[in-house]
């Protein structure tokens, strides 16, 4: 398994590949944006580990760089001593699939990463091209797409995640903890706004509203649930 590491501190660089190798991970690091991003382009890794503030570019715009080019099929692992929420919502919003604030405990990144690798090997195996009908909404889950009448909806890919947690659990509650867990990776650092904004952008851009069908609930202190408005195929 390789792990591509960024991080421009050598204390911290030694004691995260440290880490890693003594969990049998093989570890490549670099201290610089331009070297890190021209090296994870090239060759092949299975999870990439960013630093915020490092030399040339910095964690974000080597996170929209890989993403752009490499799509979200590469899980990637923030660690950074910045640890306001503003920070970590706009890494997880733009492509992070977790976020880890330093220092790092040794247990918890390599089962961090183990979670990681494990959710990516769940979705491969079930990669079979699907079209799920909830009228008049479709999910493309090979293309992770959904179309209402058949026009497409742009979703951020965590949004495109929670929109179909709900749709597939439709009528039945869904806990705020079960979607951080299932689609963040359950980070203690998350704070539950990130999941709030998450539904509030949902049902804005699908409309979800009596008059398409839909309506999502919320459940104080426990998490949403979304119902059809009526027993009609719409």
């Amino acid at each position: 398994m390789n792990i591509a590491l960024l991080e421009d501190e050598p204390a911290q660089a030694e004691l995260i590949t440290t880490c890693l190798e003594a969990a049998s991970y093989s570890c490549s690091h670099f201290s610089d944006g331009e070297t890190y991003l021209s090296n994870v382009l090239n060759n092949p890794f299975d999870l990439l580990i960013l630093d915020w503030n490092v030399p040339g570019l910095s964690g974000p715009e080597v996170l929209a760089k890989v993403r752009a080019s490499l799509g979200t099929e590469v899980p990637v692992l923030f660690i950074t001593s910045r640890s306001n929420e503003d920070d970590i919502v706009y890494a997880l919003e733009h492509g992070a699939d977790d976020y880890m604030i330093k220092p790092v405990k040794q247990y918890e990144l390599v089962a961090r990463i183990k979670a990681l690798l494990r959710r990516i090997s769940n979705n491969t195996e079930h990669q079979e091209h699907q079209q799920l009908d909830f009228k008049p909404y479709t999910f493309d889950t090979q293309n992770n797409v959904v179309t209402k009448n058949g026009e497409t909806i742009k979703l951020t890919q965590k949004e495109y995640l929670v929109a179909l947690a709900l749709f597939q659990a439709a009528g039945q509650l869904v806990s705020r903890k079960k979607l951080l867990l299932d689609i963040w990776g359950h980070s203690a650092e998350l704070q539950t706004r990130t999941v709030d904004t998450h539904i509030s952008r949902i049902r804005t851009k699908l409309e979800l509203t009596p008059k398409n069908g839909w309506r999502i609930s919320s459940i104080y202190h426990h998490g949403y649930r979304l119902e059809r408005t009526s027993t009609e195929e719409n």
